[in-house]
């Protein structure tokens, strides 16, 4: 086991708000989130909503709060409305004036670093020798003062924010392995055979996507490399790496005594990771919202807006925003029938949207409908008379 896997930190302060931090930080939210299907047609990932009115930005958005950071900059992109209407009513009173600042990247991002790239005037005016960046799409409870301390006693240029997961779960993440001092010694972005970490052959040590950075030395990776940087996980990351100036730094425990960290970007882990908060709560839910508002029971989920009559018998099933089920709808029994209709996974998971409902209403109508009975035939002709 390696010393990064021993270290123990102190968990998160559960006082309302910390030490204001200065560093510079950019909360990256543009991501398109392809794998949860029809949930993301009209909104990004980080907009998607988790146990009842809270969404995934949501998660960020809280531990930035608790963190002391009074400042930040979003950077969306992909159908970014809907974080432009929330984040300001949601949470601009926990900033300072002009404290949040949302960047509309639609058509201009290449890539996470080059996003910060783009907005580089911004964060090299508020000063500071750091700058933070964070993922919107995980739920996780973490503090970064914490971090930004890890960072500066390393002496690193580049610290990585990361969590253990399984071996076999690890292709889908930035893996890692780090020497007895804690510095990354290999990087391998969604690689098909991850390598575990030293001494723990199942295990691997994955990036959460959250990173603290020299600001001088982030200036010069973004901005003098021999090849443009355009993104974390595939450039910059690996450069800091090669240059022998990258740390991780282990997620510490949460509220509940464990580091919990999830990424839910898959219908499945979505739905799953939802389940986790109704008998505890692994990371501290932005909004405490009852479980009765977004619980169906038989391990489903409705989100805002969606009715669900008492009739219907939905198992492992999430039904989208405003989906109105009806009655006596069943579903998680009959694989090929929920996949007729609905979005259904490998593992099981179903996904109702109201487009579906009104995709099986009208055909289920149409297959009812009498059909017009065949005219009669006329009588047969004689080609010989026609052609006499």
């Amino acid at each position: 086991m390696t010393a990064i896997a021993q270290v123990q930190f102190r968990s998160p302060s559960h006082a309302p708000k910390g030490p204001a931090l200065d560093v510079a930080t950019i909360l990256l939210a543009g991501g398109k989130g392809t794998r949860l299907h029809d949930l993301t047609a009209t909104d990004s990932k980080p907009a998607v909503h988790f146990a009842g009115s809270n969404r995934i930005i949501d998660f960020a958005m809280a531990n930035a709060v608790r963190s002391g950071l009074e400042r930040m900059l979003i950077a969306t992109q992909y159908a970014p409305q809907t974080l432009h209407d929330h984040l300001p009513a949601r949470w601009g009173r926990h900033f300072a004036k002009g404290g949040l600042m949302l960047r509309d990247g639609r058509d201009r991002y290449l890539g996470t670093a080059d996003a910060l790239r783009q907005n580089w005037t911004e964060v090299q005016d508020w000063g500071g020798d750091e700058v933070l960046v964070l993922a919107a799409d995980h739920v996780y409870d973490m503090d970064y003062a914490e971090l930004l301390s890890a960072h500066r006693a390393s002496g690193a240029a580049a610290t990585v924010a990361v969590d253990v997961v399984p071996l076999n779960e690890a292709k889908g993440f930035g893996v890692m392995q780090a020497d007895a001092a804690g510095r990354i010694t290999s990087f391998f972005e969604k690689p098909s055979h991850p390598p575990a970490i030293i001494g723990e052959p199942d295990k691997a040590m994955a990036s959460m996507g959250v990173y603290v950075f020299s600001k001088a030395w982030l200036r010069g990776a973004l901005f003098d490399g021999p090849v443009e940087a355009l993104d974390f996980g595939h450039d910059v990351i690996p450069a800091a790496v090669a240059q022998g100036v990258a740390a991780a730094h282990r997620l510490p425990a949460g509220p509940s005594g464990r580091a919990y960290w999830r990424d839910v970007g898959t219908l499945d882990s979505l739905r799953l990771t939802q389940l986790d908060f109704l008998q505890a709560e692994p990371a501290r839910l932005p909004r405490a919202c009852p479980p009765s508002d977004w619980y169906l029971g038989r391990g489903s989920i409705a989100m805002p807006g969606a009715v669900v009559p008492e009739s219907a018998r939905l198992v492992d099933t999430i039904v989208a925003a405003g989906t109105h089920v009806p009655a006596g709808l069943t579903t998680g029994e009959d694989p090929e029938e929920d996949a007729r209709w609905f979005t259904r996974t490998p593992s099981g998971t179903i996904l109702i949207t109201p487009a579906m409902i009104q995709g099986r209403a009208a055909e289920r109508l149409d297959r009812a409908r009498p059909r017009p009975s065949a005219r009669a035939k006329a009588p047969a002709s004689n080609d010989r008379d026609l052609h006499a």
